[in-house]
């Protein structure tokens, strides 16, 4: 039987721009005391998969991004697993919009222009091509990975494995510690 390789996915915990509902982007913005309690509660989660043999991970590789580190920093701490950073894997930058609402409505539509990039930021398609190279260079060994990162970089890896309209892609988004699991 031929296995299938994985790539598993987590959100950074809570941070203090979530709490006040503006999008930290490329912003270095810690985690709240929360964001730290839902890391743990992941490790924990994770290192039962990995006892039990539910999941096998290998290697995390984590956003440089302190909310993003310090997650992968805890789950490291709880199962062992060697941890190392990739700057590919930092939030795409918002120019503009950092510090601004998650919900403003102009800010809704501009995201839907992916050649845009935010007046200094960076546009989706320039996302895309860091995401997706580094998930070309992921599936050429065979490590499985958990990867810590952001909102807006599980939008860009969930449209590498499944199609998704340019208003799904916008739309898409999981919640804080939420782990995903994905097949090359």
């Amino acid at each position: 039987m031929i296995m299938k390789k994985k790539l598993y996915f987590t959100r950074h915990g809570q941070t203090f721009w979530n709490v006040a509902n503006k999008i930290c982007g490329a912003t270095d913005i810690g985690l709240t005391d929360r964001g730290h309690e839902q890391a743990e509660e992941l490790g924990r989660l994770i290192k039962e998969k990995l006892d039990s043999g539910e999941i096998v991970i290998d290697e995390i590789v984590a956003s440089p991004l302190s909310r993003a580190y310090d997650t992968a920093k805890h789950i490291a701490d709880m199962t062992g697993l060697p941890l190392r950073t990739d700057e590919r894997l930092k939030e795409q930058n918002f120019g503009k919009y950092e510090g601004t609402p998650r919900d403003g409505e102009v800010f809704k539509m501009d995201k839907r222009n992916f050649v845009q990039s935010y007046d200094g930021g960076e546009s989706m398609l320039r996302l895309a091509q860091r995401i997706y190279n580094l998930l070309d260079d992921l599936a050429k060994d065979d490590k499985i990975y958990l990867l810590v990162a952001h909102n807006g970089i599980v939008r860009c890896v969930n449209s590498y494995f499944y199609d998704m309209t340019n208003e799904e892609y916008g739309n898409y988004g999981i919640k804080n510690c939420e782990l995903k699991e994905y097949t090359f």
